[in-house]
């Protein structure tokens, strides 16, 4: 059972603070060390418990006072003998938690695996542009499930986050006076413009760069690399309220999540244009194509199929008309449940660079398929409509096309 700890008083008020998150049972020396040294640069600090058991050190709020926020209350998080099941739960309550801060200047956390994972957890919740610093043993690795969509920032910690010592303090310490600085200096604003957002790859780069080309006066482009991440933080800056209409140019994403490639979004691509309403307009960038990794990576099953060495370190597969069928179906859905204006565009001549005549990915069945599945899934509504065009994806016409439709469901 968790054993309540030393809380220090803190008056919450209007000031913005840096919150240092981490395990007081565990890390209390670090998490003190840091504190002085973001309170020493100019920064106020509120030291957060994410712990399972009792604090060695005073802090500002308790772990009970996080664990409270969880669905099923305090004692399931802190209250069992499963280790791995408390972590997923405080993390959850953790979330929920830091969302509800009206007073974060920025966060930094200090942890290992089971920290790391409690933290990014809730710092994946927090808008885009809050600094966030999360020092972590887990930093030189794979840091995508931990980052996500979001702009977390991962530091090594070198050695493990256990005591301080002459490399610790250094790292903490380089930590400490970051998380200040970002959270204490402010950032030059530049002309604003209305923001939105644009997907593309190394396949489509001609379509969507003559697309900014064109609305660069009117708009500040984003442009996000369809890689799973890019997908998910193009919709994390929606459902933030951050971007107000979508040139989804290239939805290949969604080819690796029914196939299994390695850059899928996730099954929540195109949720945040469902969720928000904002003004759409989409295609069928690179839906001819699967990733994986380097060619000796290719999952035995598909060795045989039609691959592309894009460089490398990237192998593409093509498409094959069932996959499209069910490609075209599952967005064709998504598209059904969006409340705003959408507009979908399909190039007839070919959806991306390597899918044109004399190119190794053209395959017109398997483009047929796809776009038939398109027409028979997609309930066509005066807000909702397809818009079938004798074009490459690629050619200047369709960028224009792709324009003059997102400057008509803006209007």
């Amino acid at each position: 059972m968790h054993r309540a700890g030393p809380v220090r008083p803190t008056l919450f008020d209007a000031v913005k603070r840096v919150y240092i998150i981490g395990t007081a049972d565990t890390k209390g020396a670090e998490l003190l060390y840091i504190k002085a040294l973001v309170e020493g640069a100019g920064a106020p600090a509120l030291l957060v418990d994410i712990g399972l058991r009792a604090p060695d050190v005073a802090v500002d709020v308790a772990a009970a006072t996080v664990a409270a926020l969880h669905p099923r209350g305090a004692d399931h998080v802190l209250g069992g003998s499963d280790r791995g099941a408390a972590v997923e739960a405080m993390g959850e309550a953790f979330s929920r938690f830091i969302v509800t801060r009206d007073d974060i200047a920025g966060v930094i956390g200090i942890g290992g695996g089971g920290g790391t994972s409690m933290i990014t957890a809730g710092l994946r919740q927090l808008p885009v542009g809050v600094p966030k610093l999360m020092v972590s043993t887990l930093a030189a690795g794979d840091v995508k499930p931990f980052v996500g969509g979001s702009d977390i920032t991962m530091m090594y910690s070198v050695t493990d986050v256990s005591g301080l010592n002459r490399i610790s303090r250094v790292v903490l310490g380089n930590a400490a006076h970051a998380i200040a600085g970002m959270a204490t200096r402010s950032i030059p604003q530049a002309a604003v413009k209305p923001a939105i957002g644009l997907t593309m790859f190394g396949v489509t780069t001609a379509c969507v760069t003559q697309a900014v080309d064109r609305l660069r006066e009117r708009y500040d482009c984003l442009v996000f690399h369809a890689t799973g991440t890019g997908g998910q933080s193009m919709e994390k800056l929606v459902d933030s309220g951050m971007l107000m209409g979508v040139i989804d140019v290239t939805t290949t994403e969604v080819c690796d999540l029914l196939v299994g490639g390695v850059l899928s979004a996730g099954p929540d691509r195109l949720g945040a244009i469902e969720r928000s309403g904002v003004p759409y307009v989409g295609s069928t960038g690179a839906l001819d194509m699967v990733n994986f990794w380097a060619m000796e990576t290719v999952p035995t099953p598909f060795r045989n199929r039609t691959l592309y060495k894009h460089n490398p370190q990237v192998t593409l597969m093509r498409t094959t008309p069932e996959e499209c069928r069910r490609i075209g179906e599952w967005i064709g859905h998504k598209l059904n449940a969006c409340r705003g204006p959408v507009r979908f565009l399909i190039p007839e001549q070919g959806v991306s660079a390597i899918d044109a005549p004399g190119q190794p990915f053209y395959d017109p069945s398997a483009d047929s398929a796809l776009f038939a599945a398109l027409e028979s899934t997609v309930q066509q509504t005066a807000q909702r409509r397809l818009v079938r065009l004798p074009l490459h994806i690629n050619d200047p016409e369709f960028a224009n096309a792709l324009v003059q439709h997102f400057l008509e469901v803006v209007a």
